[in-house]
């Protein structure tokens, strides 16, 4: 009866705890950004909502490329492995809450080469028989989770495997974040491949004329030479592009989980538009980026630590009990007469160990500060890389109507440089010049809008890749 007594009072204190009450840690968040003061929630499409942000820009191949990275890319793949082994420790420790009931059954025959009445055996030894022994038990071993140290192992366990998700969802917007830059700086240095092919082909046009002009005896021969420099320095230009662009695809092949080898992006037209990104209010932003969760988890893992190394302060107590069968003949086994059992009952309590424990809850203490600090650096860097990007989608989009502009004017330049040079009214080296200037231009236009784009997709991984 008292052992019985003692396994109810055990169960009605299973899972209490002497970790601190948890509380989330705070971080001082603004009523607004800076950068972008008006900013408030939008209602984006379905899509969007469901996290396929990558659908903003239009494109079919972004699209396609995205859905492969979620289902082809290994470092995603070790991350699930790593979220999918730590739900398994949690289930572990959960059964640890329960008994273990064992089943064991074992038969001896033991004797003697003593005297007696010998038997002579085929390989002529001598034995005088012997005794035998058969038994069946059923075992039971438990461990009341008196002072919650179990419970918080399991509760540590459970807010790790929710970190390993959130982790699992970070690195998921980090190879769409990095897929989508790769992407979109490939068809930018696509576009620089066809200005440059136009380019090269004025420059070969440039350095016939100056050719026949020079052969006619109107012109010097240094202007075919700069001609003819002007020409081999844009072919060593798209020469160039094709290496940065070789090594972009390989980037993007690694990130869909296909050998380089065997991958070609496809081609397609490039969608230069920059989409407008939903507004997230401050305060949401805690809400949304999964690095943000996974910081707050590992608090919460560290707060249960706390307890479970002050549980080590208490005894701890393990019930056992065994019920079965043992007999000397296998017919009498199932017997009424062949039952045993036995209840058991161990506590142990460390009466000294020189301050071991408290240095544990001490260390305990300060993991719990040092996670706090993390969160809190999280949360800050959470926001200064939002309002970075939100500073740069603002700047960029006045670089990028002022490098149109001065596209449009440098090409006017150009022809005019082309046509005074022909009539005789100015030397190459000012042709040169404004080549150069219409070249630099057209280029500066391109990288603006891959810039303005780049800074999209980074707000968008900045502000959690979602809008639910």
């Amino acid at each position: 009866m008292r052992i019985a007594v003692l396994i109810i009072c055990g169960v009605s204190c299973v899972a209490c705890s002497v970790a601190p009450t948890y509380r989330q840690p705070t971080a001082e968040i603004p009523p607004s950004f800076k950068e972008a003061p008006g900013w408030r929630e939008a209602t984006p499409s379905d899509a969007v909502a469901r996290g396929e942000w990558w659908q903003l820009f239009g494109d079919p191949v972004l699209s396609d490329l995205q859905r492969q990275v979620v289902l082809s890319n290994q470092n995603l793949a070790a991350s699930k492995a790593a979220y999918d082994q730590a739900r398994a420790s949690v289930r572990e420790l959960r059964a640890s809450l329960l008994p273990v009931i064992d089943l064991t059954a074992s038969g001896t025959k033991v004797g003697s080469f003593g005297t007696g009445n010998p038997t002579v055996g085929s390989t002529g030894s001598v034995s005088t028989g012997g005794n035998s022994r058969y038994s069946v038990t059923i075992g039971t071993t438990w461990e009341p989770d008196l002072w919650g140290r179990i419970g918080d192992s399991v509760r540590q366990a459970g807010a790790l495997a929710q970190a390993s998700e959130a982790d699992l969802a970070n690195a998921t917007l980090s190879a769409q974040g990095e897929l989508a830059l790769n992407y979109i700086q490939v068809r930018g240095l696509q576009a620089q491949e066809e200005v440059l092919t136009a380019t090269i082909a004025a420059y070969e046009r440039a350095l016939t004329i100056t050719t026949n002009r020079y052969n006619a005896g109107v012109a010097a021969r240094s202007d075919v030479l700069q001609a003819e420099t002007a020409l081999r320095n844009a072919r060593a230009n798209v020469a160039d592009l094709g290496r940065q662009r070789a090594l972009l695809e390989h980037a993007i092949a690694v990130l869909v989980g296909v050998n380089p080898s065997n991958f070609s992006l496809p081609s397609g037209e490039w969608s230069r538009n920059v989409p407008e990104i939903p507004g997230v209010l401050p305060a949401s932003l805690l809400e949304r980026r999964p690095d943000i969760a996974a910081a707050e988890r590992r608090v919460a893992a560290a707060n249960s630590a706390i307890g479970i190394e002050r549980s080590a302060y208490f005894p701890t107590f393990q019930l056992s009990g065994d019920a079965g069968y043992n007999s000397r003949n296998m017919s009498d086994l199932f017997e009424s007469a062949s039952s045993i059992w036995s209840l058991g009952l161990t506590g142990a309590l460390t009466l000294l160990d020189f301050g071991a424990r408290s240095a544990r809850v001490d260390q305990a203490r300060a993991a719990y500060e040092q996670t706090v600090a993390e969160y809190r650096q999280t949360v800050l860097t959470a926001f200064q890389q939002t309002e970075d990007q939100l500073a740069a989608l603002r700047v960029l989009e006045i670089v990028t109507t002022e490098r149109d502009a001065a596209a449009v004017a440098a090409k006017s330049a150009e022809k005019i440089a082309y046509n005074q040079y022909f009539a005789g009214q100015i030397g190459y080296a000012d042709v040169i010049v404004a080549q150069t200037a219409a070249l630099s231009s057209r280029q500066a236009e391109i990288q603006a809008v891959v810039d303005r784009q780049s800074a999209a997709v980074s707000l968008i991984q900045a502000i959690g890749g979602h809008w639910q």
